[in-house]
């Protein structure tokens, strides 16, 4: 095929869309099953209507394939282990009594057996069911999910392409069961498994589908040479198939690598490549191995990460050079639109400006359709578009609400001496215990507690002017007075207030510092039925006034016990919004991190001893490839220790992180140089605390006791049997006692007799401890 005949040939697709609906009705829907208030039928119902939608607001931007089984009740991972029959042995009965019943106890948990791992997916804030398998595991396909889907597709006259989580990435996502060595290497089932990804796509050719997409994103990290000869062997045996739909590969997040070549090779159909960010250098790669002729290449030039408009010149450059080298050019969103909202027209109250600048799932959808015209017509059948979509570039480019000269000003002015602590940590450490006078296992909650339904109704309520803000603060501080009185009671050392006044840990403060913008209907999903707001970097960043001072203070007024300041960090900030992309992340941080520092320097004037800059964020937004690791670990680090550096030694400062791979970043961790972290480790067995012993880590720690992300309430045997092994690596005067994250998602309930469980735990240990 000539490029002339490739371009005219382009089709648009995307690899996914948003799970939840225009009023999130996926979570109204699932949550009121899980409340008994919606039949099973009802909720199935519910997610066929969500799915019809999703696929003609697709085909009404003018897409010409929809994709197929990237929806899900919790995650796609999850699906896929249900595909694959990797159900975990404690989950089978579950299973077997109700198929959706035991699906949701591998996702959440019920109070008989506890979840799957849940960890991020990639360097994103989404969060995946961490599949568990050992030499023991035997797979079975069960594709009853991915023909239905598609078959639903058919029926409504869509042209469809299911999409699967591929082989290669499952298992490398994978870790070793309960009870199975811990340097098993689930890569090693790969012949045992694909046997059973060629009977689920014989099922799916029988239904019908001409194409198959595999994905593969595990393949754009850094890979061993065995990992890239099973890679070649997955897909030498799927192209071998004879009863099996054409098979596009693809891969997304990051560039390929060695991997590409591989890939270009073997003997599947097409390959579909991701052409934003790091990502753009595919195309130099690909053409160095010969590109991709006479196969299919979807092209990922509209980025599906992010929120701000594409630019059409430049990626219509790129689709042209990329005509040269394959034998067909498809264009698609860089990776599955699940990680932006919906739909950007929804805001109402956006300056009219700034939206301009911005597109969200169905923006991106006409984008996407925008670019393949000019690809297959020429750049004459989209002029009108093309000057309206270079107005807006140089609207957001030359706004002066993108560039403040006093915060670049201070930026400049920045230290190394600015990101130090006055004292080392022992130091510190000594004039810690001196001022605190905290017990051996301290215990403590990470921050947050029960947003129940009056507190979400009393923020409605001020947004609607049914109440003033005065009753609003009435409200507020009899809810920080109840949490204090719990904690009280319960016996916790170091208090929190509860955050009761936060809607979110990004979007409360992003709401009040400058540069940032909120939306009202920009939601994304981060696990299961919790979706979260990010806002919208769009300029430089300053603080105007404090912004959590007033009710540390004021809780701090009612107990004799410590009481935590509670802020979010320069990292989490960015990697919990839509960051800008006209500068390096990196000047980004600082920005934040310089608005924290005062912010922290107001909360230790008015009487705050112990601050908590939390930064879960940290490892999920380490770059996939090891070769980008250090200058972001260089910064990343370099912007938490300018938040903190100017407290006294006294002061004690804490970070938090959850949900994610620490390993490989304990270094980074211990160059935070914050006197306690706490992390999660219920669901991993603690195995944080022995990466920290492993390292040498010389500070405080608190490795989770309590997955709060489990509506089952740990007994304080179990909690206790935790500690124990936490002090396996830890020693106790520097260990502490929390859950593993906040508790914002939880009711009151279970709680109340978690903490109260935890807090037993720690004086059963500590009695031990004491010999008493």
């Amino acid at each position: 095929m000539t490029a002339k005949s490739a371009a005219a040939a382009a089709r648009s697709t995307v690899y996914g869309y948003p799970r939840q609906g225009g009023n999130r009705e996926l979570k109204k829907a699932v949550e009121g099953y899980w409340k008994g208030k919606v039949t099973a039928d009802a909720l199935r119902e519910s997610a066929r209507e969500l799915r019809r939608t999703n696929w003609r607001q697709l085909a009404e931007a003018g897409l010409h394939e929809v994709p197929t089984g990237d929806f899900s009740y919790y995650d796609h991972v999850l699906d896929t282990s249900v595909m694959v029959g990797a159900v975990p042995a404690r989950h089978r009965a579950a299973v077997e009594a109700d198929v959706l019943d035991g699906y949701f106890a591998m996702a959440r948990g019920n109070q008989d057996v506890a979840p799957l791992e849940m960890t991020k997916w990639f360097d994103t804030n989404y969060h995946y069911l961490v599949p568990e398998l050992g030499p023991g595991t035997v797979f079975t396909a069960d594709s009853t999910k991915q023909v239905a889907e598609f078959q639903e597709a058919l029926a409504l006259g869509h042209d469809a392409r299911p999409v699967l989580v591929g082989p290669v990435t499952y298992l490398l996502l994978a870790k070793p069961a309960p009870g199975v060595a811990a340097d098993f290497e689930p890569l090693t089932l790969l012949d045992r498994l694909l046997p059973v990804y060629a009977e689920v796509l014989a099922d799916l050719r029988a239904a019908g589908a001409q194409w198959v997409q595999l994905d593969e994103p595990a393949l754009v990290q850094d890979r061993a040479p065995a990992e890239l000869s099973a890679a070649e062997r997955a897909y030498r045996d799927l192209g071998a198939l004879t009863d099996r739909p054409l098979l596009l590969v693809a891969s997304y997040f990051d560039r390929l690598g060695d991997a590409l070549p591989v890939l270009a090779k073997a003997p599947v159909e097409g390959l579909a490549l991701d052409f934003t960010g790091p990502a753009a250098a595919n195309l130099e790669a690909l053409a160095a191995v010969g590109g991709l002729p006479g196969k299919r290449l979807v092209a990922g030039v509209v980025d599906g990460r992010n929120i701000w408009i594409n630019d059409f010149e430049k990626s219509l450059a790129t689709l042209g050079t990329l005509l040269g080298l394959a034998g067909r050019v498809d264009v698609a969103a860089s990776c599955s639109l699940l990680h932006v909202p919906l739909d950007a027209a929804a805001e109402r109250d956006v300056d009219p400006q700034i939206l301009r600048w911005l597109a969200f799932a169905r923006q991106k959808s006409a984008e996407i359709v925008t670019l393949t015209k000019g690809l297959a017509q020429g750049t004459a059948a989209i002029t009108a578009e093309l000057a309206v979509n270079r107005a807006d570039l140089a609207s957001r480019a030359h706004s002066p609400i993108t560039r403040d000269p006093a915060v670049r000003s201070r930026v400049a002015a920045v230290t190394g001496a600015d990101g130090r602590r006055s004292a080392p940590y022992e130091e510190r450490a000594a004039a810690q215990r001196a001022a605190l006078g905290l017990p051996l296992l301290p215990t403590t909650t990470i921050g947050s507690f029960p947003q129940t339904t009056e507190l979400r109704a009393a923020r409605a309520d001020l947004r609607t002017g049914r109440i003033d803000t005065a009753g609003y603060e009435e409200r507020i501080e009899a809810e920080i007075r109840d949490v204090l009185a719990f904690q009280e009671k319960a016996g916790i050392d170091v208090l929190v207030h509860g955050e009761p006044e936060r809607n979110d840990m990004v979007q409360y403060f992003a709401e009040q510092l400058t540069g940032y913008l909120a939306t009202q209907h920009g939601w994304v999903q981060s696990y299961g039925t919790r979706y979260v707001r990010p806002p919208v970097l769009a300029g430089d960043i300053s603080r105007p006034e404090p912004m959590t001072v007033r009710w540390t203070s004021y809780a701090n007024s009612l107990t004799d016990r410590p009481v935590k300041g509670m802020l979010t960090g320069p990292v989490t900030m960015l990697a919990w919004s839509f960051v800008r992309d006209d500068q390096p992340l990196g000047d980004t941080a600082r920005q934040v991190a310089l608005a924290l520092r005062d912010e922290v320097g107001d909360l230790e004037a008015a009487g705050t001893s112990v601050i908590q800059v939390d930064e879960p964020a940290l490892r999920e937004t380490l770059p996939l490839r090891a070769a980008d690791h250090t200058a972001y670990l260089a910064w990343a680090t370099e912007s938490f220790r300018l938040s903190t550096g100017g407290v006294r030694a006294e002061t004690q400062i804490h970070t938090h992180m959850c949900y994610a791979e620490f390993g490989d970043i304990v270094q980074a961790i211990d160059d935070l140089d914050a006197d306690v972290i706490s992390l999660e480790a219920a669901r991993s067995h603690m195995q944080v605390a022995r990466e920290l012993a492993a390292h040498g880590y010389p500070r405080e720690a608190g490795p989770g006791v309590y997955d709060i992300h489990s509506p089952r309430v740990p007994s304080a045997q179990e909690a206790a049997d935790l500690l124990r092994k936490g002090l396996e690596a830890i020693p106790a005067e520097r260990l502490w006692v929390n859950p593993d994250c906040g508790l914002k998602t939880r009711g009151w309930p279970e709680t109340r007799a978690s903490l109260e469980n935890l807090v037993t735990a720690a004086r059963t240990v500590r009695s031990e401890l004491s010999g008493s």
